[in-house]
């Protein structure tokens, strides 16, 4: 199979579609065209210098610089959790359950795949390394995110149903413990509907790609079962870190709940 090289027209064709979507944006009075354009040319910018640093990745082969990049990797996407929730704690503390919780689910579940199942030579390898770093920490931002946004919501909303039960003589888990597996259950279902939807409705990212550069059908399949198996991974590890670090932020040591620590962001 002929690899196909992409010309800039190729992409240009492409990328008319996207004007088409601002122009009917503008037509329709959605008021989202800019941010359809500014979002698309950002994320050329974004690939191309990713694609810059993953040549240079590549040619040193060298673990600092692959360390470097996955650090810088790790911090983008925990900053990213960090900011979703429309109600969070005040001060760094967001920022330090999203650090804690995206650094341990990346680094447990990438380590078990190249120690176990894949086992490059070198185990670093930045061909396996950085492209599996970067589709985990796009499960874990998913699930992190919308765990942390559900439950400091629900708590929010829920706040006299909860003072009522540890009221009642209720331990403070005991009376969060319905927003916890709530939240638990909504920072899955990503993950749950693309293991539901993969090989029926879509054909995975991974799949494709492989497909399209000429690998075995089967062998692509492989892969993409192990990839959904590891996402499926940290994604719960992710889920529930943050729900349960979460939960530790708004009570003190008399097991009150403290709302007065949350604040609304739009």
């Amino acid at each position: 199979m002929t690899l196909i090289h992409l010309q800039p027209l190729d992409l240009g064709i492409a990328a008319s579609l996207v004007l088409l979507n601002a122009a009917i944006s503008m037509v329709l009075g959605l008021h989202i065209h800019r941010q359809i354009l500014w979002s698309a040319i950002r994320m050329v910018v974004q690939l191309a210098l990713v694609g810059f640093v993953l040549r240079i990745a590549f040619n040193l082969n060298s673990p600092f610089f692959i360390l470097c990049l996955i650090i810088l990797m790790i911090t983008a996407t925990a900053r990213e959790i960090a900011v979703r929730p429309l109600y969070r704690p005040k001060g760094l503390v967001i920022y330090q359950i999203s650090a804690v919780v995206v650094s341990f689910s990346t680094m447990a579940i990438v380590l078990l795949a190249l120690w176990t199942a894949i086992r490059p030579t070198p185990w670093y390898d930045p061909h396996y390394a950085i492209p599996l770093v970067g589709i985990v920490l796009g499960s874990i931002l998913n699930s992190a995110s919308l765990g942390l946004d559900t439950f400091f919501s629900g708590v929010t909303n829920g706040r006299a149903a909860i003072d009522a039960q540890l009221a009642l003589g209720a331990k403070f888990h005991q009376a969060l413990m319905p927003h916890i597996r709530d939240s638990i259950r909504k920072g899955l279902i990503p993950i749950i509907n693309q293991m539901s939807a993969a090989g029926i409705i879509t054909l995975p990212g991974i799949m494709t790609g492989q497909i399209l550069a000429g690998v075995d059908p089967i062998e692509a399949v492989k892969y993409q079962i192990l990839l959904m198996f590891l996402l499926t991974g940290g994604s719960c590890i992710s889920a529930v870190a943050s729900v349960y670090f979460a939960s530790w932020t708004i009570t003190d040591e008399r097991q009150r709940l403290r709302i007065d620590r949350l604040s609304k962001h739009r």
